[in-house]
């Protein structure tokens, strides 16, 4: 086997191209000698390295807030709120959370991407994963790849389901809008278990799990099947959800409701340096509760005045009530 790709399967910490650059650069040596990267290794050849990790990113460091769950040698959980751009791109070039966890570890510098192993849309609010060594960011990838990392969320959605299930369909790029993302049956598998929390006049709040991690997964499934996310400027602009006879209220808290009502609420791993099992959970954020009050008190006002219905359909009801009574057997 080329030597860079034998390093590259013994040290899957480090890409192949760092691993080039080093052997380049005359930092490998095998048996003592100076390879160079497209020699032959059969096999038991012993190899040292003597090498500087230089920085994977050229992202500059920012003092930013940073919601920090948990921290330990390895790894760092945090709860980006909503707002807030993971890594910096275009339209993006700074104030990210890449750029704050930069500035929170330096180190962050020298492993790839800074650490990050998964991504949140900007938002959606919630718990995310960083490593803090290039071993733990090779260790989570893989856990991720293998989907070993439970990951479940919140989600406010238009509608009133009557029960959970999965949605087990492909996702890809849409065929017109390259910014959107499509339920196509050339897409990448992609699998959502979801399960109803609480049902109110024209709304449901689910518990959504992932499978799998598609970009907008959650967003795409769910409006797939009929329930876009509350407040979703791409997926669910079309829809929303006011139901009738809403409250005033609850008419303004769905208008000024701007961003997809979803937060990645559960994280569960097993600790990729320790093998320790870990779970977290992050509380719902101020805005999607303040809108989960308004949703409930909407739902009391509607259970309170119960239902209305005319004098013949009471008449109606009445007479059926009458009849049952009248065939009950005599004690």
């Amino acid at each position: 086997m080329r030597l860079d790709l034998a390093l590259a399967r013994a040290l899957p910490q480090y890409s192949r191209a760092r691993l080039q650059g080093w052997i380049e650069a005359g930092a490998v040596k095998v048996d003592g000698q100076v390879p160079r990267s497209r020699d032959k290794v059969q096999g038991w050849e012993r190899v040292s390295i003597e090498a500087r990790l230089e920085p994977e990113t050229r992202v500059a460091a920012e003092e930013l807030p940073v919601d920090v769950v948990y921290k330990d040698r390895g790894i760092f959980i945090v709860n980006k709120p909503p707002g807030v751009v993971v890594h910096p791109g275009a339209g993006n070039p700074s104030h990210t959370l890449q750029n704050a966890l930069l500035a929170l570890d330096p180190k962050l510098a020298v492993v790839p991407r800074a650490g990050l192993v998964h991504r949140l849309d900007k938002d959606t609010s919630g718990l995310m994963v960083v490593a803090r060594t290039p071993e733990a960011h090779a260790a989570l990838a893989e856990a991720i790849a293998e989907r070993s990392v439970e990951r479940a969320y919140l989600a406010i959605c238009v509608g009133v389901m009557t029960g959970g299930g999965t949605v087990d369909e492909p996702i890809g790029r849409h065929r017109s809008l390259r910014t959107r993302m499509a339920v196509r049956g050339d897409g990448r598998a992609a699998v959502t278990h979801y399960r109803v929390l609480k049902r109110f006049r024209g709304h449901t709040l689910v518990r959504a799990a992932l499978e799998t991690g598609r970009t907008h997964q959650i967003r795409v499934h769910l409006d797939h099947i009929g329930y876009p996310i509350v407040g979703d400027p791409v997926y669910g602009a079309r829809r929303r959800g006011v139901p009738k006879g809403a409250s005033e209220p609850l008419i303004v808290a769905l208008d000024a409701f701007k961003r997809q009502a979803l937060h990645a609420t559960r994280l569960a791993l097993e600790h990729p340096l320790t093998g320790k099992s870990l779970e977290f959970e992050a509380p719902v954020p101020a805005d999607m509760q303040a809108l989960l009050d308004v949703l409930e008190a909407d739902l009391k006002v509607a259970v309170a005045a119960g239902p209305k219905i005319s004098a013949n359909a009471a008449a109606k009801v009445a007479k059926v009530r009458t009849s049952r009574a009248s065939m009950r057997p005599k004690k």
